[in-house]
């Protein structure tokens, strides 16, 4: 195994493979930052330049441009409010109001440093488990499917804080969102009201484009300013402010670790997608936080926590693609078709006869994420100059980075209009203070829960409620609902005494 991981590298490290790494770093880099494009739809579109290439080569092309994206997604996240990719949506919570406090060097520092951690810990994970892939992904079905996007939505608790009501309700209504469309089990139309584009459901990156980016450009517009405010440029531009990024995710790094565990535990359940993987993320960072109120207002632990998972579950993903071809999501099902183009089978031959092509995807991983960070590093000074642009300058550039984010998605004028009523919703939620994540979640998992509720009764009837790893996630359903509202009355108690300690002294 070690001889395969040596031989992996050495291959990797050739001329041509590299360059080809390096072209797809760079392509991928531009994708990341232009939102709404997505790797998915690039890894399409870059297939059939890998006809003529061998195993390693196509690999370091394709992996090293995918991996790129989600890392650079989280830059125009951070920094205008509009993710770069539909799973970095999670990073506009807390890294956005970073920049707008003149944080933005310190939010792009950590977001950066934990995407590299994440990469690493990804690519170990994949690494170690080559030999017990195919049991461990086997153990799930629909019914521990279901259990895993309920588990998603419980963290709508979590997410919320104080306005639990208020988390519900938008929960609800992005349920009734994720109806939209022709239904999975009688393929009647639901909601649709005769339109045509509905017929696919409501598109998830307009939806997210327009929910997070449109809002904040609208809320930049009326507000005649610049992203960051009245802060200072020399603050936020100074390269002391990433070195404190940095040393967040360092003091922070149990996070790193969790986040990057959950990134790739949901990676590897098919179908549950990388959205899934950093909202869990999210909700978990803010559970075990100390200041949990902070979450949503520009905490540095909801930066790492996205950052981490980013990166993680891409790897997460290759684990049943490689071991028995079935793709982890939209990205790796691309992908999938990279191995029939160029020749290989997932399963065994890819863990025994083609270990070394195995382990080069795992280097490929590693390598474009540290060389991506890297360059990315290197433009943090003037890309955080560009949040204090005045607002109405900027406005016009950023709505057509919606525009064309929202309309790359399925290359659809009706994505723009969602797209812009999106943002309305988003404008809504931040003047009446309305949380918008709990409605992104439930879109989201909407769809999937539903798919397998149907599946689970179909082939178990109420049985599949009795299984080992379904009654294990709900355990972990209801220590999640139980455990933050009792922590909130500990923090309460624990004020309260100290404010009578300090009224008797």
């Amino acid at each position: 195994m070690l001889s395969d991981a040596l031989s992996g590298l050495t291959q990797v490290l050739s001329p041509v493979p590299l360059m080809l790494m390096l072209v797809g770093v760079a392509i991928g880099f531009v994708v990341g930052i232009l939102p709404g494009l997505g790797g998915a739809v690039t890894l399409a579109l870059m297939l059939p330049f890998t006809f003529d290439m061998e195993p390693v080569e196509a690999f370091a092309f394709l992996l090293g441009m995918w991996v790129v994206t989600s890392t650079t997604g989280d830059i125009t996240s951070v920094l205008f409010g509009i993710p770069g990719e539909a799973t970095s949506a999670a990073t506009v919570l807390d890294g956005h109001p970073m920049t707008k406090r003149g944080e933005g060097g310190r939010a792009l520092g950590a977001v950066l440093f934990s995407s590299a951690l994440g990469a690493v810990f990804g690519a170990l994970v994949l690494a170690f488990s080559i030999p017990v892939i195919r049991p461990v992904v086997l153990a799930f079905s629909p019914p521990e499917f279901f259990a895993l996007t309920m588990l998603g939505l419980t963290f709508v608790v979590a997410l919320s804080g104080k306005h639990v009501l208020k988390g519900f309700i938008m929960a609800g209504l992005g349920l009734l969102v994720a109806l939209v469309g022709l239904d999975p089990q009688d393929g009647v139309p639901r909601y649709t009201f005769d339109q045509l584009y509905l017929w696919d459901g409501v598109g998830i990156v307009p939806l997210v484009v327009g929910l997070f980016g449109g809002a904040e450009v609208l809320q930049l517009m009326l507000s005649k300013r610049s992203i960051a405010g009245t802060s200072t440029p020399q603050s936020t531009a100074s390269i002391s402010g990433v070195g404190q990024g940095i040393r967040d995710v360092l003091k922070h790094w149990s996070l790193v670790l969790r986040s990057s565990a959950i990134g790739t535990g949901v990676g590897i359940v098919p179908g549950l997608g990388g959205s899934v993987a950093q909202f869990m993320a999210y909700g978990a960072a803010q559970q075990s936080s100390k200041t949990p109120e902070m979450f949503g207002k520009g905490a540095i632990e909801g930066v790492i926590a996205s950052g981490a998972v980013n990166n993680a579950k891409d790897s997460g993903s290759l684990i049943p693609t490689i071991g028995f071809g079935i793709p982890g999501g939209a990205g790796s099902a691309v992908l999938l078709s990279a191995f029939l183009i160029v020749g290989l089978n997932p399963g065994e031959e890819m863990l025994t006869t083609q270990l070394d092509v195995t382990f080069s995807m795992i280097w490929v991983t590693v390598l474009a994420n540290f060389i991506a960070v890297a360059a990315a590093f290197l433009f943090l000074k003037p890309l955080t100059k560009l949040t204090f642009i005045s607002g109405p300058l900027l406005v016009p550039f950023l709505l057509l980075l919606l525009a064309l984010g929202a309309y790359t998605a399925s290359n659809n004028f009706a994505d723009v209009i969602i797209m812009i009523a999106a943002a309305a919703v988003g404008v809504l939620c931040i003047r009446y203070d309305w949380p918008r994540v709990p409605f992104l979640l439930a879109v989201v998992l909407g769809s999937l829960a539903e798919r397998y509720l149907f599946l689970s009764q179909s082939l178990f009837a109420w049985d599949w409620l009795t299984r080992p790893i379904v009654l294990a996630i709900g355990a972990v359903m209801v220590l999640a609902i139980v455990v933050p509202p009792v922590r909130r009355r500990q923090r309460a108690a624990k004020r309260r005494a100290a404010a009578t300690d300090e009224v008797s002294a």
